[in-house]
């Protein structure tokens, strides 16, 4: 087992919360806007793109929720697989449009 990305972190969170119980509570406050159920987008799509999010901000832990949340939502593989390359795509997006960033700053300096 690895230090680094291992599912048995999660059980950390208590004492996160103990240590900084304002600051945890504000997360978890923020982080139900995931699971919500009565919002305009559905359960399934709202964890589709969680995933994808968690695919840009590279967050093992966020995947492995999300993923198991995504498939109790009803999510497919294939929508899954779909997800990954759509985030792909943005991320390899962001890349190039950083790229003409660093052709300008480079004609300025």
């Amino acid at each position: 087992m690895s230090d680094y990305h291992d599912h048995g972190d999660l059980s950390l969170l208590p004492e996160l919360k103990e240590l900084d119980r304002a600051g945890f509570d504000g997360f978890v406050a923020l982080d139900k806007t995931v699971g919500r159920s009565d919002g305009a987008i559905p359960l399934k799509y709202r964890e589709l793109i969680a995933i994808g999010v968690a695919l840009t901000t590279q967050c093992p832990y966020c995947l492995d929720v999300h993923t198991a949340n995504a498939k109790k939502a009803g999510a497919t593989r294939r929508e899954l697989a779909e997800t990954v390359h759509i985030a792909a795509a943005l991320r390899a997006g962001a890349a190039l449009t950083h790229g003409l960033l660093a052709l300008k700053l480079y004609d300025k300096a």
